[in-house]
């Protein structure tokens, strides 16, 4: 696989993550600076679903770059939250992208909540645009708790208060190069490889054919 996408990103750590994950599966990406999307320019991310921001993203960028887009919808999901924060996850707090606030609210919001209560997972929701208008989307997720109190500087997001299924330590403190590993967003990348090289074979299979 040595497609070249735009990332519809600005978040530094999504950024980190995808092009670490990218060059592991043989992806090439971009940023949307490189590809000459304005940095002023977002896109309003007012869908119900992960799935409906994800699309959005990819879809309004490429038709800024011309280029094939991948963009992602991520978030946490509490269960005795009834899955909050979830698509409001980077604004939880009240401040689009502070995590600290973030997490923290979060954390209030389950003081005194004790085993099954702190079970969690995320969600990330991958879509590819393409300028002939093929769309391909892969979703993947990782379960786990939330913890009594922020450990752990690396990552971003609720990295620091997320402890996966079959580990003892936050996203915040295992780093990334176990978190790119199992994380939500490195299994939705490894289902994408997987959907995009089918794509491919069907898609030069149907131009063969009308040849």
């Amino acid at each position: 696989m040595s497609e070249t996408f735009v990332l519809a990103t600005h978040n530094p750590g999504k950024l980190r993550e995808f092009d670490k994950i990218a060059k592991r599966l043989g992806f090439i990406v971009i940023t949307r600076d490189e590809a000459g999307v304005p940095h002023d320019f977002d896109v309003v991310e007012d869908g119900t679903t992960f799935e409906e921001n994800s699309y959005k993203k990819a879809h309004e960028i490429m038709l800024m770059t011309g280029m094939p887009t991948m963009a992602d919808d991520s978030g946490l999901s509490v269960d005795s939250l009834d899955g909050a924060p979830g698509v409001y996850s980077a604004r939880f707090g009240g401040v689009d992208g502070d995590s600290k606030r973030n997490y923290e609210k979060l954390l209030s919001l389950m003081e005194g909540m004790e085993g099954d209560e702190r079970r969690a997972h995320f969600t990330t929701v991958i879509t590819v645009c393409y300028p002939d208008g093929r769309t391909v989307t892969a979703s993947g997720q990782c379960f786990g708790h939330i913890a009594c109190e922020p450990l752990g500087d690396k990552g971003f997001g609720y990295d620091p208060v997320f402890i996966p299924d079959g580990y003892d330590e936050t996203f915040g403190v295992m780093g990334p190069e176990v978190k790119n590993r199992i994380s939500h967003r490195a299994k939705a990348m490894e289902q994408l490889e997987k959907h995009l090289e089918e794509e491919s074979k069907s898609w030069n299979s149907l131009n063969s054919n009308t040849l």
